[in-house]
């Protein structure tokens, strides 16, 4: 999307996700216990998504031992990233690109978060897919974004709901109609149980469904062991 191309928006992207996703330090904290169940104290763990850094840092703050890599398509973005990092980019590699860019691993664990919204259902699978390749035996992966019922009735009803959310955490109000309008038109939004049922296909084992967030949904599932 042009949003992450466009240096002044980048600049302001920290501000969006708190006003935006409910209980968004919740979710940064929930991801950082669940990776912490499986991934060792000097573990691995890729970021698809990277971009801004916020996860990025709230692992690397969590534990002191974890390396990262960092992937993100916006150039823009990963600059943001490493302005976020700080003394903490010692740990981590960032790369531009998709999932295909990141190196083979294998890793500890991986998340995907704010970010599979973004990519259609078909190519989504193949995402997943490359992510389980990546993982070790056991290890996890969290994903969280946009999931929500497709019915048109539905649809409606859950966007008028993140709409409210924006505008009680002080986004205006024609900004909050606007952003529905392009999400509805624009983002490839599936269902809980067709964002679900995708990870069990791509060979994901115990997908579970550990955050809900009005239109926001996060799930947590397993490579074999």
């Amino acid at each position: 999307m042009s949003f992450f191309s466009d240096p002044d928006a980048v600049a302001r992207y920290a501000e969006g996700p708190v006003r935006l996703v409910p209980g968004f330090d919740g979710l940064q904290r929930m991801t950082t216990l669940l990776l912490r169940e499986r991934v060792p104290a000097t573990g691995n763990v890729l970021v698809l998504g990277a971009g801004g850094g916020l996860e990025l840092k709230r692992f690397a703050d969590a534990e002191p031992g974890w390396r990262f890599v960092g992937v993100d398509p916006s150039a823009e973005m990963l600059k943001l990233a490493e302005a976020t990092l700080g003394p903490l980019n010692a740990r981590t590699q960032l790369h531009e690109g998709y999932i295909d860019t990141a190196p083979p691993g294998p890793f500890d664990g991986a998340t995907c978060l704010l970010t599979l919204h973004f990519i259609p259902a078909e190519q989504r699978l193949q995402t997943l897919k490359a992510l389980w390749l990546r993982l070790l035996p056991g290890a996890p992966l969290v994903v969280a974004h946009h999931s929500f019922p497709q019915a048109p009735d539905d649809k409606a009803r859950w966007l008028k709901r993140y709409a409210a959310f924006a505008v009680d955490s002080g986004v205006p109000a024609a900004d909050a109609e606007r952003a529905i309008a392009a999400i509805s038109e624009k983002l490839p939004v599936l269902s809980p149980e067709a964002d679900q049922a995708l990870m069990t296909e791509a060979g994901f084992e115990g997908v579970e469904l550990f955050y809900a967030g009005f239109s926001f949904k996060g799930w947590v599932g397993y490579k074999p062991r």
